[in-house]
């Protein structure tokens, strides 16, 4: 007998799992919309105070992934994305954002999914947009930036049509749910590598290990230990590594790359314009905290992407993208493309 959606209820209450084959048809009644508000919103809040299971998230990201809309690129070699749960509460500029046009200057191909800001002050979407790009381009045209470029920029919204169903209940909710830590499991571009921040040190291993049963190659799930989502230069950084099939769970420190400690408060921003002039004073190769953890990011997103065979050798790659005016360089001729694609 399939699950009901009052079973699968009563086993949240019970603090026992629902099996992935249950968890499948759980996610498809909500996301197709015939689960009514009360039991949605029931649902999701049970599943975050039993705590959510590695095959339960990886069950719920198969079916997001299942309803969204993709874009299909032929060659995923060096192929990633970069992205954040959000939610770290640590209001910095856009570092992934940042790190994008590095790492696509250095030699990744960077497929990067995102939306607008969650706590932040500005989410990738919204300092894109004041650059000038075109965050609403039909999948065959991100497909061509990714050629041309080396970058697509998925808008979140755009490929999950079906989270439709689910917006109201979030936000009347207002706590974090499952839906927090799906996003970045479901790239619509299907890119086999990625830089993963996450907003708590228990989801590093749990998110890692759900990239694992989901098919990924080359994965890096960090939590910067001052709290940020983003590989920090003001603490250690928890790693979380998928290669080869394995897993492994490690720290990474900015001083053994020879990157000084830096707090993040100097990387605060109030604004989607703020966080843009952060943005092109590490374009524009201007030393400092920024510069520094935007190197970094990008550095270990070229490792992901199988660019470099080592963190190391990805910061030297990403530090010569942003001297020689490459990312700068990556960051115009999107927005360039963006816009003739609209047009």
């Amino acid at each position: 007998m399939p699950i009901t959606p009052q079973e699968a209820l009563q086993r949240t209450i019970e603090h026992r799992e629902i099996f992935h084959d249950e968890m499948l048809k759980i996610v498809r009644l909500i996301m197709s919309g015939e689960l009514s508000p009360v039991m949605t919103a029931a649902l999701i809040t049970g599943l975050r105070v039993k705590k959510e299971t590695i095959g339960e998230i990886t069950a719920a990201a198969e079916v997001m992934r299942e309803f969204s809309t993709k874009v299909h690129i032929a060659d995923k070699k060096n192929l990633v994305d970069i992205v954040g749960t959000g939610g770290d509460g640590s209001h910095t500029f856009n570092i992934s954002t940042c790190s994008m046009f590095v790492a696509a200057a250095a030699g990744a191909k960077v497929s990067k999914h995102g939306g607008r800001s969650v706590s932040s002050k500005s989410g990738s979407a919204d300092v894109l947009e004041s650059l000038g790009v075109n965050i609403n381009l039909a999948p065959e045209a991100i497909a061509r930036c990714v050629q041309e470029v080396g970058i697509g920029f998925m808008f979140a919204p755009n490929h999950h049509p079906a989270m439709k169903n689910v917006a109201p209940v979030r936000k009347e909710l207002g706590v974090r749910t499952i839906f927090n830590i799906l996003g970045p499991l479901t790239n619509p571009a299907g890119a086999p590598n990625i830089l993963m921040g996450v907003f708590h040190p228990d989801l590093v291993g749990i998110q890692v290990r759900a990239l694992q049963r989901l098919g990924t190659e080359h994965a890096m799930v960090v939590y910067g230990r001052d709290g940020m989502d983003e590989v920090s230069l003001g603490a250690a950084t928890m790693v979380g590594e998928l290669k080869d099939g394995q897993v492994s769970e490690y720290e990474i420190h900015p001083e053994d790359f020879g990157l000084p400690m830096a707090s993040n408060r100097a990387l605060k921003v109030e604004t989607a314009d703020q966080s843009r002039a952060m943005l092109m004073s590490v374009l524009d190769d201007q030393p400092g905290a920024a510069r520094d953890i935007v190197v970094f990011n990008a550095g270990v997103a070229l490792y992901a992407a199988n660019v470099v065979g080592d963190i190391r050798a990805g910061i030297e790659r990403a530090r010569e993208a942003v001297a020689s005016g490459a990312a700068k360089s990556r960051m115009e001729r999107l927005v360039t493309l963006t816009k003739q694609l609209a047009a």
